[in-house]
């Protein structure tokens, strides 16, 4: 069954192609052979302010450069989110824009005061994508993969993204030709077998 899926690329550095992009347009490639409708939006073409006051972010308006990021999201039914590990987290750049676009009345709603807030981008799932210099099973295991987890949890599944799985990619740095290629040809593949 077809879907429409927005990948949305979060390294902050477009200066030089990294083994992000790549993937990205390997999953993007896959997606669409398998028939998707693919979108791709790079957070760092975006022009937008850190919040800085909770008041901003409740009642302020969404900076112009960021309407047709959440136009995007409302429109896809499957996200796939592509980051580098930074200091054991997603870059500034991807938190200050999740802080932006996700924001209530577009992402969840408080409803009456009572209970959990409603959910308002439910009944799309989502991948996360996690490139990083240090093998994928140390931070798995030995670091809990804390951050990637908060991100799955606390941002999109608050939002209503479910399923959410996904992909921690280690060693980035030290791949050869053969290995990257290996990880390229399963990210061109994914799409195809599983969200």
């Amino acid at each position: 069954m077809s879907k429409r899926i927005l990948l949305l690329q979060g390294h902050p550095d477009d200066s030089t192609p990294h083994f992000g992009h790549a993937l990205a347009e390997a999953y993007a490639d896959g997606a669409r052979a398998a028939g998707h409708e693919v979108r791709t939006l790079a957070l760092t073409g975006l022009d937008f302010p850190l919040l800085r006051r909770r008041a901003d972010w409740e009642s302020g308006p969404v900076p112009e450069g960021l309407k047709d990021a959440q136009t995007q999201i409302a429109w896809c039914e499957h996200l796939v989110l592509l980051i580098p590990l930074w200091l054991g987290d997603m870059p500034a750049l991807v938190k200050a824009f999740l802080e932006q676009v996700a924001r209530p009345g577009f992402a969840f709603s408080y409803g009456d005061g009572h209970g959990f807030p409603r959910k308002l981008l439910a009944g799309r799932s989502a991948r996360v994508v996690v490139t990083m210099g240090m093998p994928a099973a140390v931070y798995r295991w030995l670091y809990r993969a804390h951050s990637v987890k908060a991100l799955e949890r606390n941002i999109l599944g608050f939002v209503g993204f479910a399923p959410v799985h996904e992909s921690l990619i280690g060693m980035v740095e030290a791949k050869d030709d053969a290995g990257r290629k290996r990880w390229l040809a399963r990210r061109g593949g994914l799409r195809r077998s599983a969200p």
